[in-house]
């Protein structure tokens, strides 16, 4: 009886301790998700070796997670990159190639990252831009949004929005969204949009319950027009910030298609100083969005539960030049075009600061994301999770990453593995590049006809095609 007794004071005991536990660690269990898309953020950051970057929240983040310093996203234009991210899929499994086609279209019952953790017991809120809106022509709105995917919206406007007659414009040829153009604004950061979004945001957080959150802060900066508050302008001198140069004949040496990007080459014809005032004004934008993400890393970090249980992934959404190759913007193959930041940080793993040097793809985010969540992996992505790398990022990794564009007439293919980038341009037809990235990082020298790597070119373009014929 004793014996019986003492076990069922056991089970007693066991189960009062069962219930305290699951009324003071319910559901929330789960990690918060704070995932933060920044529009047209390339590596331009002290993290990523820019070290006159002024970018000490983003740094610090980096060091407490993981620095992807090669990822790759599928498509280096805003809609088919944030698609494919927030899909798990290829663009040619979207089969969104411009920014003018909803994915709905073509996958009416397609599963988007956000609504995945919305089937999954998150409550999950959009702040700003995570699906693809034209900046700033939808800014304060919710543009060709995914209503889906969604719990709550929220649609800052700022004064940005209101003051763009204001601008200082070098190309007025170009549409607002392509402009060279910026404005160095007066008043405080919180007036901005995406000072407004960081509010907006921790108002979310504020107000979360015990339920899982799901956040999707979507900043606009430093998309053009280059709008910040005049304090991140000081923050660089002009007589320090360069033009990117190139060798004599350099434009011979690579297909038309290649530089198809800026058909006014080079650099839409900006002047000298015209375009590196534009490249400070990027700068500063920046260092104000990273202003806005500092101060969301102190309201996480300000409390204890959120700071114990929140998963933190940054991403651009793809690359972005400014003057390299006599290039701006984005929707070339080049390395500042298809390469952008991606940081996470699991406070729950014990590898903080990690740099990891593996290519990877930005198709990868979704699995990465829902693994780290512990939440089910659905079925027939065509990314990998990224876990194995962000708990040991020197974990053997030999997965290449595959681009794509298509602007104008020219449709380019790339394939980037942890040496070479080799690029075919309408199946060759219209030019081909091969590029040594150990010996030539910036892809100056194109060796497409240097009978020396014929072997390199034809495994590298039989693993191209192979890609594309699985995409089929």
């Amino acid at each position: 009886m004793k014996i019986f007794s003492r076990f069922s004071l056991f089970l007693r005991l066991s189960f009062f301790s069962l219930l305290i536990t699951t009324l003071v660690c319910p559901a929330s269990e789960k990690p918060n998700v704070l995932f933060i898309a920044i529009d047209d953020l390339n590596c331009r950051l002290g993290c990523y070796g820019f070290d006159h970057i002024v970018s000490p929240n983003l740094d610090r983040l980096a060091k407490r997670g993981v620095r992807f310093d090669r990822a790759y996203c599928q498509y280096p234009s805003c809609g088919p990159s944030r698609a494919s991210v927030l899909t798990g899929l290829r663009p040619d499994t979207t089969g969104i190639i411009s920014n003018k086609i909803n994915f709905r279209e073509h996958l009416p019952d397609g599963l988007t990252l956000p609504q995945h953790f919305r089937n999954s017991g998150y409550h999950v809120t959009r702040v700003g831009k995570i699906f693809h809106q034209d900046n700033p022509t939808h800014i304060g709105t919710s543009g060709p949004d995914d209503p889906e995917s969604w719990d709550a919206v929220v649609n800052p406007r700022g004064r940005d929005k209101d003051e763009e007659d204001k601008l200082t414009v070098y190309t007025p040829q170009l549409p607002l969204p392509d402009q060279m153009c910026f404005l160095k604004a007066e008043g405080a950061d919180g007036e901005q949009t995406d000072g407004k979004i960081t509010d907006e945001t921790i108002r979310v957080l504020k107000k979360k319950g015990d339920e899982p959150a799901f956040i999707g802060v979507g900043y606009y900066r430093p998309h053009i027009p280059y709008i910040a508050p005049k304090k991140y302008f000081d923050l660089y001198s002009y007589e320090k910030t360069p033009l990117p140069t190139w060798p004599a004949g350099y434009r011979a040496t690579v297909p038309a298609a290649a530089l198809a990007s800026t058909p006014e080459w080079p650099n839409f014809g900006t002047t000298e100083r015209e375009a590196r005032e534009c490249i400070l004004a990027y700068d500063a934008c920046v260092s104000f969005v990273d202003a806005q993400v500092g101060r969301l890393l102190d309201f996480v970090e300000g409390d204890a539960d959120l700071a114990a249980n929140t998963i933190i992934v940054v991403w651009g959404d793809h690359g972005y030049h400014l003057g390299e190759h006599g290039l701006w913007r984005k929707n070339s193959l080049f390395e500042e075009s298809a390469r952008a930041p991606l940081i996470i940080y699991d406070p729950r793993l014990k590898n903080s600061g990690s740099d990891c040097s593996r290519v990877v793809e930005f198709v990868d985010i979704f699995p990465t994301v829902t693994e780290l969540a512990g939440i089910e992996m659905p079925e027939n992505l065509d990314g990998v999770s990224l876990v194995p790398l962000v708990k040991n990022p020197d974990e053997e990794w030999n997965r290449p990453a595959f681009s794509q564009v298509q602007f104008r007439e020219a449709g380019g293919r790339s394939i980037r593995t942890d040496r070479w980038r080799y690029v075919e341009w309408d199946g060759g037809e219209r030019g081909i590049e091969l590029y040594d990235q150990k010996a030539d990082p910036t892809e100056m020298n194109n060796l497409s006809n240097d009978p020396a790597f014929a072997t390199v070119r034809k495994t590298l373009r039989g693993k191209l095609k192979d890609q594309w014929k699985e995409s089929k």
